[in-house]
C-alpha cells in the first residue's frame, strides 16, 4: 500500500491510499484506490502531520495484508507416507513457473488465444507440457495422467491437449521472437557469437511420410527422422529452432535458421560458429554479404584436415611455425602446439540464376595439435581395427550395415546392392595398411577458419570450443528431457512438441545461469 498525494484542478491537495497490481489478462501494471482520505487542508485540522500519519497507516495495512498471505505448516518428521499413497505433490515446479511468468509466457499464450473459440485454457496446457517435460518427461498422455502431481488447476481433457498442439505450432515462430525479446530485457543476451548445429529425432514407425523421412540418422538408426536446426547464444540459452523433413541435409538448414535470427532478433553483427558439415560456399557468402571487403557477419568454422588439399596437409604436418602453449617453439615434448596464417581462398557460390561462380574470401586459418586428442584418436581407431581384422578373416559374418566404420580400412570388400551382404570376390579382403598409416599421420590435428582476421589463435580455439554447449544441449534434450522418440505424428503436432521442448530447454538453461551453473542439467531438472 502507498500514500498517494495528488493536486486537484481547484489547487487543493488530496490524499488517498492506493495499491499497485498487475492485470492478469494483459500483464499491464495498474493502480487501485483502496481508501480515499480527503483534502490535506481538512485533514490538517484533525492531524498534526496528515502525510506522516497516513504513510504509517499505509505501511501497517501492507503488513497486515502480507501476514494474511502467510501459512504455517506443521510437519511430523517421523511420520512416513504409506506405500499406497498417490496424492503426493511436486514442489519443484515452483522454480519453473517463476521463470515462466518472469518471461511473460503466460501473457503471450493468453493473448494469442483471446480471439480463438477455444473451450480450454491453452496457457494452462502449455504449463503442464513444459513442467512435465522438465520433471517427468514422456508422452502427452503421460503428462495429462500425472497432472495431479502439481499445485495447479488443470481444467481440460486429454483431447484438449492434442487439439491445442495445432495452435501452438501456428504461433511458434512468433513466440520464439517474443521469448527472445523477453530474455534480452529480463536477463540480457550475448548474441555477438551464435552457435549453430543440426541433429535429428527418430520415430518408431515402419513407413516414412511427407515430413518424417528416411535420412542420415545421427544415432545410426533405420527409423524415419526429422531434422532440427538450433541456434543458441554465447551463454548456451536457446535462441531459435526450426524443424525440417528428415531427408534435409545439414547445410540446407543453416540459412533458414540464421536468416530468421538476422532479420527478427535484433542481434546486430554476429559471428556464427559451426562444424564443417554446415560449411558451403553459399553459407559463407550468405554471412559475409555481397560488399567486397565488408563482412556484414562473421564465422568460425571447423575445417577438415584429412579432407584438405595436398598443400594444406603438408602445411599441417610440417613442424615449421608451431608454438607451444607458452608461445615458444614447439618440440616433440610439447603436449600442445598451434600455428596460424592468413589466406585467400576460393569458394563456390550459387547465384539466383543457378549458375555457380567462384568468389574469393580472406580468412585466418588456425591449425593445432593436442597430445590427448592424438591418444584418444589412436585408441578409438584401435577398437575399429579389431573389427576390421575380424572382417578380413570372417567377411561372411558381416553386412554393409554391421561393418560400418571398419569397412573403410579393408580393401577388396564389395557388398550386394540389394541385400548389403558381403560378396565373394577374386581377391580376399585385406587390411588397408596404407589407409591406416595415412590416418595416423593426422591424429590430434584440428583446423579452424574464421573471417575475423584479427582474432587471436587462442581466442579462435576457445570460441570454437564453445560449440560443445550446443552438442550438450542436444544431449540434454534427447537424454534428460527425453525428446525422442516422438509420439505425435502430424507435422504441426511435431512442431508443437519441439516448441514445448525448446521452452523447457530455455527455462533449464536460465535456472542454471541463475545458480551459477552449479548443477548439471540432470540435477537441475529434478
Amino acid at each position: 500500500m502507498n500514500l498517494k498525494i495528488s493536486r486537484r484542478k481547484t489547487g487543493r491537495t488530496y490524499l488517498s491510499i492506493v495499491k499497485n497490481y498487475r492485470d492478469k489478462e494483459t500483464g499491464i501494471s495498474k493502480t487501485a484506490t483502496i481508501k480515499s482520505l480527503g483534502y490535506l487542508d481538512d485533514l490538517e485540522k484533525e492531524y498534526d502531520d496528515p502525510i506522516a500519519h497516513f504513510k504509517e497507516v499505509a505501511r501497517q495495512m501492507t503488513e497486515e495484508e502480507n501476514s494474511k498471505k502467510k501459512l504455517t505448516l506443521s510437519i511430523n518428521m517421523d511420520e512416513k507416507l504409506s506405500p499406497d499413497t498417490d496424492n503426493r505433490k511436486n514442489f519443484g515446479h515452483a522454480a519453473i513457473l517463476k521463470i515462466y511468468h518472469e518471461l511473460g509466457m503466460d501473457v503471450f499464450f493468453k493473448n494469442k488465444s483471446r480471439h480463438e473459440n477455444f473451450e480450454y485454457n491453452t496457457n494452462s496446457i502449455m504449463i503442464l507440457l513444459v513442467v512435465s517435460r522438465l520433471l517427468s518427461p514422456g508422452s502427452k498422455k503421460k503428462a495429462y495422467e500425472e497432472k495431479s502431481r502439481y499445485f495447479e488447476r488443470f481444467n481440460f481433457s486429454l483431447p484438449d491437449v492434442y487439439r491445442s498442439l495445432s495452435h501452438f505450432s501456428k504461433v511458434s515462430t512468433e513466440f520464439q521472437r517474443y521469448l527472445n525479446s523477453q530474455i534480452t530485457e529480463k536477463y540480457g543476451r550475448n548474441t555477438k557469437t551464435i552457435y549453430y548445429d543440426v541433429t535429428n529425432f527418430y520415430f518408431e514407425i515402419d513407413k516414412a511420410d511427407d515430413f518424417r523421412k528416411f535420412g542420415l540418422s545421427k544415432e545410426k538408426r533405420k527409423d524415419p527422422i526429422v531434422q532440427m536446426g538450433l541456434a543458441i547464444d554465447a551463454d548456451g540459452i536457446p535462441l531459435h529452432y526450426e524443424v525440417f523433413p528428415g531427408n534435409t541435409v545439414d547445410k540446407e538448414t543453416f540459412r533458414p535458421v540464421i536468416g530468421e535470427v538476422r532479420r527478427n532478433y535484433d542481434t546486430g553483427r554476429v559471428i556464427v560458429v559451426a562444424d564443417m558439415g554446415i560449411i558451403t560456399g553459399d553459407n559463407i557468402f550468405y554471412l559475409l554479404g555481397k560488399d567486397k571487403g565488408k563482412n556484414f557477419n562473421g564465422y568460425v568454422f571447423s575445417f577438415s584436415v584429412r579432407g584438405g588439399t595436398k598443400a594444406f596437409k603438408e602445411y599441417v604436418i610440417s613442424d615449421e611455425g608451431y608454438a607451444d602453449i607458452n608461445g615458444k617453439a614447439a618440440d616433440e615434448n610439447s603436449d600442445f602446439k598451434v600455428k596460424s596464417r592468413r589466406i585467400a581462398r576460393e569458394i563456390n557460390v550459387t547465384l539466383q540464376s543457378g549458375k555457380v561462380v567462384k568468389k574469393t574470401v580472406y580468412e585466418k586459418q588456425v591449425v593445432f595439435w593436442g597430445r590427448k586428442y592424438a591418444l584418444k584418436a589412436k585408441a578409438e581407431r584401435e577398437e575399429v581395427l579389431k573389427k576390421a581384422h575380424d572382417l578380413t578373416a570372417n567377411p561372411q559374418k558381416y553386412t554393409k550395415a554391421t561393418s560400418y566404420g571398419a569397412a573403410k580400412y579393408v580393401k577388396n570388400l564389395k557388398f550386394d546392392e540389394k541385400t548389403g551382404e558381403v560378396l565373394d570376390v577374386k581377391e580376399r579382403p585385406v587390411l588397408d595398411l596404407t589407409k591406416v598409416a595415412e590416418e595416423e599421420m593426422y591424429d590430434g590435428y584440428y583446423a579452424i577458419v574464421t573471417s575475423e582476421l584479427d582474432m587471436s589463435d587462442m581466442e579462435m580455439i576457445d570460441t570454437y570450443r564453445g560449440l560443445w554447449e550446443i552438442e550438450e544441449t542436444f544431449r540434454v534434450a534427447k537424454v534428460v528431457l527425453e525428446t525422442r522418440p516422438v509420439y505425435v505424428s502430424l507435422q504441426d503436432h511435431i512442431n508443437a512438441h519441439f516448441l514445448t521442448c525448446f521452452i523447457a530447454l530455455a527455462i533449464l538453461r536460465i535456472i542454471q545461469r541463475k545458480t551459477g551453473k552449479l548443477y548439471s542439467a540432470q540435477r537441475t531438472d529434478k
